[in-house]
């Protein structure tokens, strides 16, 4: 039996079917140009909203997703539970000395350390630290602040941006080397200036790319 019809079958509808497609990809590229914004403010409030659920199931019971969750942000953040907050505990932050005295919270070795997330009497910690929770929450914030701003907040120019990040430089690397010791509240406020200076800086100029983008795609 020959596959000539078949082959001509296929012929006749690869245009229409890469027709179809590209009418498509193009209608996706075009939806992410027009809402960028609202697709990134959602990203942020998702990755800073996950790490503060894992705490709430671990109460709850649910200890499985809890545990996928302090996992899946494992390598983006040390998770020390000495820098990091606490739900459903006494207190929203502990140092080393009120941590258990037995058990991984105990350990010199930080990779060890970071492996705690809590306990009935302590509370369960928050699965990114407290520095994290600020940058990405401020992140976050300062994203659905532009969209009620749009096309009204001026630029941040590139040298006032050293204003909000050097904070943030200046109390983590005093902190990794040793010099002193961070408290919470340094640490919420350096990465909620970095957070805010970062999306004042980059989202107009991102903002002023895709309307040009969209502009040329008419």
């Amino acid at each position: 039996m020959s596959d000539e019809p078949l082959k001509a079958r296929v012929q006749t509808h690869t245009p229409a079917f890469l027709s179809r497609l590209e009418g498509w990809i193009n209608r996706v590229a075009e939806g992410i140009i027009r809402h960028w914004l609202a697709i990134v403010n959602i990203l942020f409030l998702v990755y800073v909203g996950l790490p503060l659920l894992a705490p709430v199931l671990m109460e709850v019971g649910a200890e499985t997703p809890a545990r996928v969750i302090y996992l899946v942000y494992r390598p983006a953040c040390h998770q020390l539970p000495e820098r990091s907050f606490f739900l459903f505990g006494p207190q929203a932050t502990y140092s080393r000395d009120e941590l258990p005295a037995e058990g991984p919270a105990a350990s010199d070795n930080i990779f060890v350390r970071r492996r705690y997330i809590g306990d009935p009497q302590h509370g369960y910690k928050v699965a990114i630290c407290e520095r994290d929770v600020a940058i990405y929450g401020s992140m976050f914030l300062m994203g659905f602040l532009f969209a009620l701003l749009r096309g009204r907040l001026p630029r941040l120019k590139a040298r006032y941006l050293l204003l909000f990040v050097l904070p943030m430089v200046l109390d983590g690397f005093t902190q990794l080397v040793g010099l002193r010791e961070s408290t919470w509240v340094l640490r919420v406020i350096t990465g909620g200036l970095f957070g805010i200076g970062l999306v004042w800086f980059a989202y107009p100029y991102i903002e002023a790319s895709m309307r040009e983008t969209f502009r040329k795609t008419r």
